[in-house]
Order: C-alpha cells, then structure tokens, then sequence
C-alpha cells in the first residue's frame, strides 16, 4: 500500500504517503467506475456528494472513490493525475517522504471552475481564487505545463501555444 487516509491540517480527511514515493512514480491508480448522471444519481443516504464528484473530458461525471476523494488542495502541490487512455492515475511531482500528505492544485486541468477561498497554509497560497488554470499566474502556469493531462493540453492547445508564445518574450 503506497497511501493511506488519515486526518487533515488542511480539511478533513487527508491522503497521506505510506512510504517515500519517487519523482514521477505511480501513487495510485483513480478508480472513475462509479458514474453519476440520471440513472445512478448520487446517493446521499450512503454518504456520497457533489463535493466528491470529477468531471471527465467527455461530459461524464464520476464519483470519485477512497482513497482519491480524500486528496486536498494546495498552491504547491506534489501530485498530479495523468490520464493514459480511459485510465487515470496520480503521479507523484517530487520525491515525497513517508507521512507527507499528497496534496494537487485542483486548478491543473480545470477551466471556468469555482471562486473559492484557500487556506491550504502553503507560503505562495494564491488566497481567494478561481478554479482555472487560465486564472493562474502565468509564471505558475509555465511551471505547470509538463502536468498537464495530454487531453487538457491537446483541447486547450491553442490558449498554451499563447501562453508559451506570450512567456518567450520574457
């Protein structure tokens, strides 16, 4: 087992690296078998809720499943989900150590998403922002450019070439 689920100083409950993980290797495997839509609505008398919900590039809703559901914001996050086909996983950013709480932008991948206030305690915490990786700092979205997901970044490639083309020029 290479996570485990454990109270949060961030919110709640937090994921948590069970042992050290290596730059680049595959925490976990996303498990995106639950599907939310008008057939199998969410069931809120089993604990389950919109706040637990991901949203695939092809319009399908999924309730996200332990222990991936439990994986807190940060403004310098050390995981990031990448998708292989209809497959997606958590990959680690940087070595993490034993204990180190998993933490991901929730702004990586995401566009026109929710105004929210941060408290995620990081010394670069962006504070009150939007759930958008066209909202972030350009510096911030340079650096996040090879976390992207392949599908992310092929839908979007016309705003990065943009983006890329605005921050040569730096």
């Amino acid at each position: 087992m290479k996570v485990t689920v454990g109270e949060s100083s961030i919110q709640g409950q937090g994921v948590f690296a069970a042992r050290p993980l290596a730059r680049g290797e595959v925490v976990l495997r996303i498990d995106d078998s639950r599907v939310v839509d008008e057939d199998r609505p969410l069931r809120e008398e089993l604990g389950e809720n919109p706040d637990h919900c991901d949203y695939l590039p092809d319009g399908t809703t999924v309730l996200m499943e332990e222990p991936e559901r439990y994986i807190n914001h940060s403004c310098e996050p050390n995981v990031f989900v990448y998708s292989a086909g209809k497959e997606r996983y958590l990959l680690a950013m940087r070595d993490v150590g034993r204990g180190e709480e998993l933490l991901y932008d929730y702004a990586i991948n995401a566009v026109d998403g929710d105004v929210w206030q941060c408290e995620c305690g990081a010394a670069n915490c962006r504070g009150r922002h939007k759930c958008d990786f066209f909202a972030l700092p350009r510096k911030r979205q340079l650096e996040y450019l090879p976390y992207l997901d392949p599908w992310f970044a092929r839908v979007h490639r016309g705003r990065i070439r943009v983006l890329l083309e605005e921050g040569s020029g730096e």
